[in-house]
């Protein structure tokens, strides 16, 4: 069935202004995300969301960069897989990286400052077709492109790009409106787990699946999300 959108070109025009040091805003499906590849591009993110220096970026991530990039057993990718293959569900997977690949080498020691910790890289996984071309184009230049949610600090994931702030849109280079995001139901980001030790980093979208999946196919059970 052919795509309302065309998301090879649209990830080139978006990957051509990252890497021509500008921002660019996308559509996933856990929320608009804003994007930057230069250290310039990334300071301006942080300052448009009025964003804490010490808060971590994540990698706009697909499966091939997941085993370019991170260093996990296999029992682990199969993990990975059930859920972002699988089940088809957005993950955001935080574990040990390969920091000596030439993606992650080439990074300015700030922006790896802000996106590595304790070996670590956190990188969201099936967000949708338009990220997973960018993230393939990205690895295949050896460019990690970075960001975070298109939104003002604290004030909430976006899910269409009429209710992302002023502040955040004129931070922008490009903006790819894609309409209203498939999971703004949950009204989250993306569920992040750290699978150096299976521990729940953010309780987000399709969090009760992904805790399914991983109890009823591996045994791993996660801890429930807190009462809101």
């Amino acid at each position: 069935m052919r795509s309302l959108y065309d998301h090879e070109a649209d990830a080139r025009r978006v990957y051509d202004v990252l890497a021509d040091g500008g921002v660019a805003i996308i559509p996933s499906d856990v929320g608009y995300v804003i994007l930057g590849i230069a250290k310039e591009a990334i300071r301006t993110i942080f300052e448009a969301k009025q964003r804490k220096p010490d808060k971590l970026n994540a990698m706009i991530g697909c499966k091939t960069m997941h085993y370019a990039l991170h260093d996990v057993s296999a029992e682990k990718r199969r993990v990975v897989a059930a859920i972002t293959e699988r089940a088809n569900l957005p993950l955001g997977t935080v574990a040990p990286a390969r920091l000596d690949h030439p993606m992650l080498a080439r990074l300015d020691p700030a922006v790896r400052d802000q996106t590595t910790r304790d070996g670590t890289i956190a990188m969201l996984l099936n967000a949708g077709p338009l990220a997973d071309t960018l993230a393939r184009i990205a690895l295949d230049n050896h460019t990690p492109v970075i960001g975070s949610s298109a939104n003002v600090s604290m004030h909430g994931v976006k899910f269409r790009v009429g209710d992302i702030e002023p502040e955040i849109i004129a931070a922008a280079d490009i903006v790819v409106d894609y309409g209203l995001m498939r999971w703004h139901i949950h009204g989250k980001s993306s569920t992040m787990i750290d699978f150096t030790d299976y521990s729940v980093v953010r309780h987000g979208s399709c969090f009760d699946v992904i805790a399914d999946v991983m109890e009823r196919h591996f045994g791993i059970a996660l801890p429930p999300a807190p009462a809101s």
